[in-house]
């Protein structure tokens, strides 16, 4: 006879992996998967899981990155999405990371986890930065109290890491047997807990083997919660639900009506079963764990006292996102050019090989000066200041900055009336608005969600950088020194920017009051503590993680949209192109925003990507049929000139360029996310509307003045 293991050669197992929020989850995962990784939607659902791959012991393991959450008591669709998969995506067994610097915290989750399903291995992770803080932790007594394995990792380096694969393959194959831990409630509730425990498993609802491994305790308790949302996914994924359940229903009314006769109404139950959990965490970590130094964090509220300050945090913020765009734009000038250079000669490759060819004039110009002249500028125009903005900002979030900015905005995103969470998909929204958006499953509240969407457009994202700071440089910076010029850029992109976030503020207030009303949500925000970061890992995530993801889309878009710009440049009607004829068309409306017909076709021409508005600008103007780059900047500034560009016009094409509708690819997510084509068009006019009116009003204020 073969052994269970021998049996399991051929198999994969599915492990999860769980965790709060800046544990170092993502660590451990990227550790134990190496590039064996993708990304995709697990049982239908909008909110994404990384997945990647390991073999141990030759068995293959498939290892899901679950969204990071702080409880299984779901409210945000992050939060219901990781106790889904905890519930019914059916993990041979549960990673669950913990922070060795927070553990007292961390255990809660655990605890709940545990809860659900015994099968699981707890990962210590950051031991390395506990011991430096004189925090010991005794893994042994930790394992005892849990009833699971407990592994202790400094995953950054790599330690630890072949035990917890070992622990993984012992729980997952069955070698090592588990006991999990029970949290004790007070007695009323336990009798109330036991009693529908009893009726459910009576039931036999769940004598399928697939399932049988989900606790009845645990439904029990969500179920005195009142927990619809898991009762909704029960009916989902077994098609039956336990409140429809007679018998299960007949109990759980007279047990509530139990609990009100002796005072325990359904907010007490819900706080009684959160003190139970804390209170079994907080007992676990006071026998679990040593501090040496019980000031060990007194250097982080050092910091935290200057950089959270009402007096300082601001303006340290805007400090150090000032110093990001000066190093992004001075440092992205130079790489840009060799690129449009390495693209030119490429270019006139691909020139000689269609004459070599024979082919028609016509597929060469629409295969050469449509796409690949679109997809080339994008390239050369995004990768460069991506691949420096994005590893930065990566950066200040691994240093653990990023927390604290949120804590900054969330007194002024509160008296908006929004969740102070919708700082975070803001910041988000600076590399790319299509990811602002999706970071919008972060907010519990619908109606906060649906806002922190719709003004997610109001802060430029990257594809926007380009087009502003052309025309800052040309317009605004002009006559200054070269030492000085990138710095003077950069300090009036940034109040650009600053500007846009007021807009964000002012919208998401409107919106509050008007449309979407409602009290704002509360909600706690973690400080973790500050880290090293670790720059070189930092640099290679970003630039696959970030930079090339969104380039990869923008060139999706950019490629069909090059070919349609040059059909409508080339195809000619009385002596006109359609491009020229659809810019006289537009250019009343554009002469009273204090632009021009040719400004407004550029920008709905740019639709699929904002990189590209420049590029039509300069191919209308010049009547050239195809995109044109020009060698600097000064020579475009004589372009613009000599087509009747003024300062008012650069001044309302910025403030055009920050409020107009969203890319294509932001439109789509956006669809996507809400599952409502009303919020989809409320998202693209209200911007578009916004910046009409107020180009329209500047134009009004300097033409009268």
């Amino acid at each position: 006879m073969k052994s269970d293991t021998e049996k399991l050669k051929n198999s994969n197992l599915t492990i999860a992996l769980a965790g709060n929020p800046n544990v170092g989850k993502s660590t451990v995962f990227n550790a134990l998967t190496g590039m064996r990784q993708h990304t995709g939607n697990w049982a239908g659902k909008t909110v994404a899981n990384a997945s990647g791959t390991f073999t141990h012991r030759n068995i293959d393991f498939t290892l899901v990155d679950i969204p990071g959450t702080y409880s299984l008591m779901a409210s945000s669709p992050d939060e219901e999405a990781a106790r889904e998969f905890i519930c019914f995506g059916q993990p041979d067994c549960i990673i669950v990371v913990l922070d060795a610097t927070c553990l007292e915290r961390n255990l809660n989750l655990a605890l709940q986890i545990l809860e659900v399903n015994k099968k699981a291995v707890i990962c210590v992770n950051l031991l390395d930065e506990a011991t430096k803080k004189g925090i010991q932790i005794d893994l042994d007594e930790l394992s005892l109290y849990l009833g699971v394995p407990v592994v202790g990792t400094a995953a950054r380096s790599g330690e630890g890491l072949d035990e917890l694969k070992d622990a993984v393959f012992d729980v997952a194959t069955g070698e090592r047997k588990v006991f999990g831990t029970k949290i004790k409630y007070n007695s009323n509730l336990e009798k109330a807990i036991t009693k529908l425990e009893n009726i459910i498993e009576d039931s036999k609802l769940f004598d399928d083997k697939t399932f049988s491994y989900l606790s009845k305790r645990f439904l029990a308790l969500r179920l005195i919660d009142c927990d619809k949302k898991l009762d909704n996914s029960i009916k989902e994924y077994f098609n039956f639900s336990l409140l429809e359940h007679k018998t299960i229903n007949k109990a759980f009314t007279e047990i509530h009506n139990e609990l009100e006769n002796i005072g325990m109404k359904q907010d007490d139950i819900r706080d009684i079963i959160v003190e139970g959990i804390v209170a079994k965490a907080q007992e676990i970590y006071a026998h679990c764990t040593c501090l040496c130094d019980k000031c060990y964090s007194r250097r982080d509220r050092k910091i935290d006292k200057i950089l959270t300050s009402k007096l300082t945090g601001i303006p340290i913020m805007l400090l150090l996102f000032g110093v990001i765009f000066y190093i992004t734009i001075s440092g992205a000038n130079y790489p840009s050019e060799l690129l449009s250079m390495a693209f030119s000669k490429v270019q006139e490759w691909l020139y000689g090989l269609f004459d070599l060819l024979h082919s028609p004039p016509f597929l060469k110009g629409l295969l050469i000066d449509g796409m690949f002249k679109t997809l080339s500028w994008v390239v050369a125009v995004m990768l460069p200041p991506m691949a420096i903005f994005f590893p930065l900002f990566t950066l200040l979030e691994d240093f653990g900055y990023l927390p604290r900015v949120a804590f900054n905005m969330d007194r002024f995103f509160a008296k908006s009336g929004t969740s102070g969470k919708q700082s975070l998909t803001m910041l988000m929204g600076f590399g790319c608005n299509a990811c602002g958006v999706t970071g919008c499953r972060i907010i519990e509240s619908p109606r906060e969600r649906i806002i922190a969407t719709v003004t997610n457009n109001f802060v430029p994202c990257n594809g926007r950088f380009p087009t502003l700071i052309a025309i800052i440089t040309m317009f605004f910076a002009t006559g200054i020194s070269l030492p000085f010029r990138s710095l003077v850029s950069a300090g009036l992109l940034l109040t650009v920017i600053v500007f846009g976030v007021v807009v964000t503020l002012l919208v998401s207030k409107l919106l509050s009051a008007t449309l979407l009303k409602g009290l704002p949500s509360s909600f706690t925000l973690e400080l973790p503590p500050y880290r090293r970061p670790q720059i070189c890992k930092t640099i290679v995530r970003s630039l696959l993680d970030r930079t090339i993801f969104v380039l990869l889309r923008a060139m999706c878009v950019a490629a069909p949209a090059g070919i349609v710009i040059w059909l409508m440049s080339n195809i000619m009607i009385n002596g006109e192109s359609l491009c020229v004829i659809i810019s006289n068309f537009l250019q009343p409306l554009g002469s009273l925003m204090g632009l021009d017909g040719v400004i407004l076709l550029a920008f709905i021409l740019g639709f699929p990507a904002n990189e590209i508005v420049i590029p039509i600008i300069i191919m209308i103007y010049t009547a050239s049929g195809t995109l044109v780059e020009y060698d600097s900047l000064s020579s475009l500034y004589n372009l613009f000139v000599e087509n009747g560009w003024t300062w008012v016009t650069a001044l309302c094409t910025m403030i055009f360029s920050l409020m107009h509708f969203p890319c294509s690819t932001t439109c789509l997510t956006i669809y996507k996310e809400t599952k409502s084509l009303k919020w989809t068009l409320l998202s693209f006019i209200l911007p578009t509307i916004l910046g009409i009116l107020l180009c329209m009003s500047i134009n009004a204020i300097f033409f009268w003045v």
